[in-house]
């Protein structure tokens, strides 16, 4: 199996699970024209369509993960994360900070890994939760594209999963910044971009199997 060319590798490599990255209520409440991040047009859109793919998991039985970024009201774990364009977000005390439990469907039976760096997999037990459930396939959905799903991917890589991006449920900083995450996690596995519409396909014969 080592050998095997990566153009052969199926949309799902053994064991899946859905990451749902950092999809949280600011995202469906906070109408300002000036947001503490980015988001590129769309954005909104994209993470309501990221529904349908979690609708989907559930029912081909594949585990639901999902990622929250939090920071303390004090600000002490930011660390380096102010120095670039964003501003003070996702802190413990603000409502916005919470999963969008309505629009994702967020049970108490999911996963869920609160984070405070780009990565799911900095300083948390996302990787715990992934090896006690044995998962080979890692399918993101969620944001920012060029931030926290890229980093996770690329963390996820050198962890040896096999990544997927379902591409029209993620949403960037820009549209650039979005698509140029997108062709670095391709270059980094072949066939990581994936549309909504054959993710369900795959999900779907997953549940057959």
């Amino acid at each position: 199996m080592a050998n095997l060319n990566a153009n052969d590798r199926a949309l799902i490599e053994g064991k899946p699970a859905l990451i749902v990255i950092d999809i949280q209520a600011s995202t469906f409440i906070d109408d300002s024209a000036v947001r503490s991040i980015d988001n590129m047009p769309g954005y909104k859109e994209r993470m309501l369509l990221a529904r349908d793919a979690l609708d989907a998991a559930r029912a081909a039985d594949i585990p639901v993960i999902f990622i929250q970024e939090v920071h303390r009201p004090d600000l002490i774990d930011f660390g380096r994360e102010l120095d670039g364009d964003e501003d003070i977000h996702c802190l413990e005390d603000n409502p916005k900070t919470e999963i969008a439990v309505k629009e994702m469907d967020f049970r108490p039976t999911d996963i869920l890994i609160r984070k405070r760096r780009y990565s799911a997999f900095f300083g948390t037990d996302f990787e715990i939760m992934l090896r006690g459930l044995g998962i080979d396939s890692l399918i993101m959905v969620g944001g920012l594209t060029d931030v926290c799903v890229h980093y996770t991917f690329a963390d996820g890589h050198q962890s040896d999963y096999f990544c997927r991006v379902i591409e029209d449920c993620v949403g960037g900083s820009s549209l650039d910044a979005h698509e140029a995450s997108l062709r670095a996690m391709e270059y980094l596995q072949t066939g990581a971009r994936r549309s909504l519409s054959e993710t369900l396909d795959a999900m779907a014969k997953y549940a057959k199997i």
